[in-house]
């Protein structure tokens, strides 16, 4: 029984964990990192031929967009997982393969005007759609004996829909032992879903840490919040522009507009458009409102009773096309605009961050996370300037955050979580959390709660059976991509010959009171030289 754990490790993207039991190799997850790759991930130690099953938690893409990858290179065991996040992933790989085949041709075009070769994409839609051929789609709380030496479990963990932490038993050689795999912990109290669900044992835990070394403070009343954010940006005759995440909060985001709109509590603006511009996140939608009932809250379930559709309201506009969403930032009516990516670095988004950022009547407002080293991140930061399609953009605009939206448990969250367990487990891993999340949330569980824990790096291996370390890896970071030689050899001569324009600059000040016929002498000579090197 081996535990070796992949990607997701002092980071809080691209999870992927490799179970090794009877001879059976499995993934837990098989995510994309997204914004900074802050250490180095080692190769998967078996092929891809050779991993019998990936235990998939949930459908966000730092846990599901390396599957098309793995296909590609000879998986084809089974995929378990929900209802909901099959479902949800069937339209997030294939948007993940557009996007991947787009950058492809788009840096082909690019490597031939320079005589390089074609790039090929990381994967296409035809991986995709192998991968989601072997998916296979799972109910909560139903047991599953996936060969003779595992069984599983998907449990609710209420982070999105079809969430799910992953109960594993193991049985090998007449030990046996039980990990629970987190998947991403679920705040409480969110709309639509429900509260993350409690288990009760573990020889074993693995458990996210996004906001390990974090509180999201007290609780908001987020209509209040969203509703003012509204309220003066329309009155001063801008627009607010949300970025958010496809799946999952853009869908929350709606259900609290309705609630505002249900209420008038924005005054003036009469029945004010509200434009989701995302194809992913109107599929997304669609799947949200055709899931099984038990997927989603009481609440929820509550007001569809009455026959009410909870993301739908007047002034909504959904399906936008290509050209209905550049003539959005033409269109001088106030609005709301919502749009995807969540974190900026992709998607239409960028092009209404063009047209908005530097009008001061506009609000960015920020709903999600924001990775270290991508765009929503910069401007939350405080930068004055993002570049957007080759042009530096002002940030003038004004910049929100609706505090307390979170789809991740805080650090009292996952506290809360781990009190479910009625015993200690043996052994607590800590991962998807940067390195001073993960390595703080360790110091809690250890120090004020008693637990054993370890925050692994990538290429850690673990023996479940006897609960020792078989090798324990030191991080490595990334290095920053290296200039070629020319380049810099070039931008060594330019900043030399800056060098040499300040000192002539110089001299040039201290020659005041030189006589008259010197200064012109000199001035000649500098106008000789400026007319043989002007381009």
């Amino acid at each position: 029984m081996k535990l070796t754990f992949i990607g997701a490790t002092h980071e809080v993207t691209g999870s992927c964990t490799l179970l090794q039991v009877g001879g059976h190799n499995i993934l837990i997850d098989c995510g994309m990192t997204q914004g900074i790759d802050a250490y180095e991930n080692v190769e998967l130690p078996v092929g891809a031929n050779q991993v019998e099953c990936v235990l998939l938690t949930h459908a966000h893409v730092d846990h599901s967009g390396h599957l098309p990858l793995l296909y590609k290179n000879g998986f084809r065991g089974t995929v378990y997982a929900t209802d909901a996040t099959c479902s949800l992933c069937e339209i997030m790989l294939r948007d993940c393969a557009h996007i991947q085949m787009s950058e492809a041709e788009y840096k082909t075009r690019k490597a031939r005007r320079a005589g390089e070769p074609d790039v090929e994409p990381l994967y296409d839609l035809n991986d995709a759609q192998g991968v989601l051929d072997l998916m296979r789609p799972c109910r909560y709380d139903q047991p599953i004996q996936v060969n003779e030496n595992m069984a599983i479990r998907f449990t609710d963990i209420g982070h999105l829909l079809g969430s799910a932490c992953v109960e594993v038993w193991l049985h090998e050689d007449g030990v046996e032992k039980k990990i629970v795999f987190s998947g991403d912990v679920g705040n409480t109290n969110q709309p639509i879903i429900n509260d993350p669900k409690p288990v009760e044992k573990a020889d074993y835990v693995m458990i996210e840490s996004t906001y390990g070394s974090r509180l999201h403070g007290e609780r908001h009343e987020y209509l209040n919040t969203l509703a003012n954010f509204i309220q003066t940006t329309l009155d001063r005759g801008g627009n607010v522009i949300i970025p958010s995440f496809a799946v999952g909060r853009t869908q929350e985001i709606l259900y609290f507009i309705r609630e505002i709109k249900n209420q008038n509590m924005v005054t003036g603006h009469g029945s004010f458009p509200v434009y989701v511009d995302s194809p992913l996140a109107n599929e997304a939608t669609s799947v949200f409102m055709q899931c099984d009932m038990s997927y989603l809250d009481e609440e929820t379930r509550a007001v569809m009773a009455q026959g009410i559709n909870p993301l739908v309201f007047d002034g909504l506009n959904l399906n936008i096309t290509t050209e209905e969403s550049k003539a959005l930032n033409f269109d001088m009516e106030p609005k709301v605009i919502i749009s995807a990516s969540g974190m900026c670095d992709a998607g239409r988004i960028r092009h209404h961050l063009k047209y908005n950022l530097w009008r001061p009547e506009c609000l960015i407002l920020f709903v999600g996370y924001q990775a270290e080293g991508t765009t929503g991140r910069a401007i939350y930061d405080g930068a004055k300037s993002v570049k957007l399609f080759g042009d530096e953009v002002a940030v003038n605009a004004q910049i929100g955050l609706l505090p307390g939206v979170s789809g991740h448990a805080d650090k009292q969250g996952l506290l809360n979580w781990m009190s479910g367990f009625t015993e200690k487990p043996q052994m607590v891993f800590v991962n998807h959390g940067d390195d001073s999340s993960c390595t703080e949330f360790v110091r809690c569980l250890q120090e004020e709660h008693g637990y054993r824990a370890f925050a692994p790096f990538s290429g850690t291996s673990f023996d479940l059976a006897t609960g020792e370390f078989i090798e324990i890896t030191q991080g490595v970071p990334v290095k920053k991509k290296q200039q070629s030689a020319g380049k810099s050899k070039a931008n060594n001569a330019y900043s030399r010959l800056l060098d040499a324009v300040e000192k002539l600059s110089k001299v040039a000040k201290d020659s005041q009171g030189m006589a008259n016929k010197d200064l012109l002498k000199f001035a000649g000579l500098i106008d000789s030289l400026a007319e043989k090197w002007k381009k």
